[in-house]
């Protein structure tokens, strides 16, 4: 990294540089389906992380590893800024957490003044929580697969203002989109004054139609809160096309960033209503901004970003949610069906992408992830909430298909 230029471009991220020109031209020519399943490419992806010999890491939904590049040049810009210090902070800082913005905004397709940087999905989505006029008797509706830490901060105002929290739960296998549509819909009343929905629900990674839930909201008044921590750089969309209020995501999840990175998006002319959490006399009622006021932040996580958009968009999008969802598709297919096995997962491909969810009869979630990680050597998670009771296996770029064997393995001799 040039030291005197914190937003250049990751050179070392090109696949044109990781293939040789040649052979990139190939690849780049192959349709995203078709790549996915070209493991020698996706083997060149892989050399480009360092990983541990002691398991198979099949949790990568709660923090995804930093590709080694971006790894690199986030060390190098915590030397630079320590190097140069409240020099660089007064002087610097600002303008390079705007060029950063400024990329994360068009990566998601809004005007930079909808779109701030915060650590996380949680500050995100609480940010809005908190920043609502809550009178006692308002409303306030969400799904119990969820995520618990807005729900927590549903129910913390439910204490403070004395809000009604209406909670539906999501069938695992809907029938159709206007299914799911009309189960939020059944639960507004004219006292509802904000919709929480998730775009990927974490627990099962069940993929929810947010656009035509939000058109439905919009016709009975109600703005929309969606939880993106699983879907951005996961899928291909830009948050326009969700025609949501609000959305909140992380960015050490899925676009492989330092942790404590996250973005929050709010709708023009919802930014006003909203109350900071943080008081901030210099920013204007109608500015995002006053939602941002984070003191003495360690700017090095947010110029980081810019290095891990490098790595995502040399591999592109499109390739990159072909293989999440084959990878997916490949070891729950070989189990789906099974006696003792079940999936907590939709079996329409198009209801889910790289996350599902595995139980095996007879074994706790606890057990079963305990069991997989020590009797064959594969870290996972164990989910027993809103009646999801399974293991979370969420593969990642890295991921080979002879790991996922591995785990297919595992599931038979356990359920046998």
């Amino acid at each position: 990294m040039h030291k005197r230029d914190f937003v250049r471009t990751l050179g070392a991220a090109s696949l044109g540089l990781l293939f040789g020109d040649e052979l990139w031209a190939r690849y780049a020519a192959l349709p995203p389906r078709r790549l996915a399943q070209d493991e020698a490419f996706w083997a060149r992806i892989r050399r480009q992380y360092l990983l541990t010999p002691d398991y198979i890491n099949l949790e990568n939904g709660y923090y995804s590893m930093q590709s080694q590049p971006v790894l690199e040049a986030f060390i190098g810009r915590v030397r630079e800024v320590n190097l140069r210090a409240s020099q660089y902070m007064r002087t610097r800082q600002s303008a390079d957490k705007l060029a950063v913005r400024t990329r994360l905004a068009a990566m998601a397709g809004v005007p930079l003044e909808e779109l701030i940087v915060t650590r996380n999905t949680t500050e995100s989505m609480d940010t809005v929580i908190a920043g609502f006029d809550w009178r006692s008797g308002d409303e306030a509706v969400m799904a119990a697969q969820d995520y618990g830490a807005m729900l927590d901060m549903f129910r913390l105002q439910a204490r403070r203002y004395g809000i009604v929290n209406r909670v539906v739960s999501l069938p695992m296998e809907p029938r159709s989109d206007e299914e799911i549509v009309q189960l939020y819909e059944s639960t507004i009343t004219p006292r509802t004054r904000l919709l929480m929905i998730c775009h990927m629900v974490n627990i099962t990674g069940q993929v929810l139609p947010v656009a035509r839930i939000c058109d439905m909201a919009h016709r009975h008044g109600v703005p929309v809160m969606v939880d993106g921590a699983h879907a951005f750089a996961h899928l291909e969309f830009t948050i326009p096309e969700l025609r949501c209020d609000y959305y909140g995501a992380s960015l050490h999840k899925w676009l492989g960033c330092p942790l404590g990175a996250g973005i929050l998006y709010v709708r023009r002319d919802r930014i006003a209503p909203l109350w900071p959490i943080f008081g901030d006399s210099g920013v204007a009622d109608d500015d995002i901004r006053k939602l941002n006021h984070t003191g003495t932040h360690p700017v090095h996580t947010d110029l980081a970003i810019n290095d891990a958009i490098d790595f995502h968009e040399s591999i592109g999008i499109q390739r990159k949610e072909a293989r999440l969802r084959y990878l997916q598709r490949y070891w729950t297919d070989q189990v789906r069906g099974l006696p003792g096995i079940t999936l907590n997962t939709p079996t329409d491909p198009a209801r889910s992408c790289a996350i599902a969810n595995v139980g095996v009869a007879g074994l706790e979630p606890a057990a079963l992830a305990r069991t997989l990680l020590e009797r064959f050597r594969i870290w996972t998670v164990a989910i027993d909430s809103a009646g999801v009771r399974g293991a979370r296996v969420t593969p990642q770029l890295f991921t080979t298909t002879a790991e996922l064997d591995s785990l297919v393995r595992a599931l038979r001799a356990l359920a046998a």
